[in-house]
């Protein structure tokens, strides 16, 4: 993020958001060391209301740091490893018959809670995956006629590794699209990664859950959600989007661009993030800083291109780059 200094007066009060920013990157800092970036569109996304996709070589604490953002909301959780026999029923519940009163009855699956952390998603086959595809979207499941709304709030978060490709499956482009962001793990630094060490060493290597503490309630998140809505954008910027979007469906180094859903996601995320630095405003910063994170799963290169090893981080540069930024 640009670190330019905005002197101005906010229409909206948005000292609760930042406490909770600081408060929530407080706990996950008991266990977790570096990672600022993950740790901040991972808040972003929750504010947002969209869902992240966790991408990372395994061992760098994708799944924990997960585990911990959770922890520090006071709402249902609940974690689903899938595998390749995982079954939908397995994921959304299934009708049990009752013998007592001779009727089936629904018994919810896991995927019934507020915030759902999927490990390993890539490792279910593709008719478990779909079964995803509306709870995402609509929040809510239809089984044998009949709807069952999702508890809001309803966050998913889903990890892969993206180097293990036997008894994987890769996620449909539907899927993914469902993803407000894809967020890549990098591995620590040599300083962080001694301090990790460090940090492992003194607590005789254990986590210690007991010591993170729920910092947001869901009636403090809904309220927050309805202020991020509210954050100011700027005619112009609405067109910077629009530009940036569309420029991705014209490169000859894409295949398949960024949807009418993309454009939604980097205004929305854009949005979260200037309400976490307490502006009331979106920047061409806080756009340019979502492009990567809301845009890298829903590309795919050409042939050409991934035969040469570009990434669509790249392209997503080049692209951001070549598009004039309004002031």
């Amino acid at each position: 993020m640009s670190e330019d200094t905005y002197s101005f007066e906010n229409r909206i009060d948005l000292s609760g958001i930042e406490q909770m920013c600081a408060a929530v990157k407080r706990q996950i800092g008991k266990i977790i060391i570096g990672q600022q970036n993950f740790i901040d569109l991972l808040i972003a996304a929750l504010l947002a209301d969209g869902h992240v996709l966790i991408e990372g070589v395994p061992g760098i604490a994708k799944t924990l740091t997960a585990k911990l953002l959770a922890k520090t909301v006071s709402a249902d959780f609940s974690r689903i490893q899938f595998t390749p026999d995982l079954m939908p029923s397995d994921v959304l519940g299934t009708s049990v018959y009752n013998f007592k009163t001779s009727e089936f009855e629904f018994k919810k699956g896991p995927v019934f809670s507020n915030i759902v952390l999927i490990d390993e998603i890539n490792r279910a086959p593709a008719k478990t995956q779909s079964a995803l595809f509306e709870v995402m979207e609509e929040r809510q499941i239809t089984i044998d006629g009949q709807r069952y709304e999702m508890p809001p709030p309803f966050f998913t978060l889903a990890t892969q590794n993206p180097i293990e490709h036997e008894g994987t499956y890769r996620l449909p482009e539907a899927q993914l699209d469902r993803f407000l962001f894809k967020i890549e793990v990098q591995y620590p630094t040599f300083e962080e990664e001694i301090q990790i060490l460090l940090g492992f060493h003194q607590r005789k290597n254990n986590h210690q859950f007991t010591d993170i503490e729920p910092v947001l309630n869901i009636n403090q998140l809904m309220q927050y959600r309805q202020q991020v809505k509210q954050i100011l954008v700027d005619e112009k910027l609405l067109h910077y989007i629009a530009r940036i979007v569309h420029a991705t469906r014209n490169s000859k180094d894409l295949y398949l661009g960024g949807s009418p859903r993309a454009s939604l996601a980097i205004m929305a995320s854009a949005k979260a993030m200037a309400a976490m630095q307490g502006r009331d405003f979106v920047t061409p910063e806080d756009i340019q800083f979502m492009c990567k994170p809301v845009m890298r799963h829903r590309l795919i290169l050409s042939p050409e291109k991934e035969m040469e090893g570009v990434s669509a981080d790249q392209v997503i540069d080049i692209i951001v780059r070549s598009i004039e930024v309004p002031r």
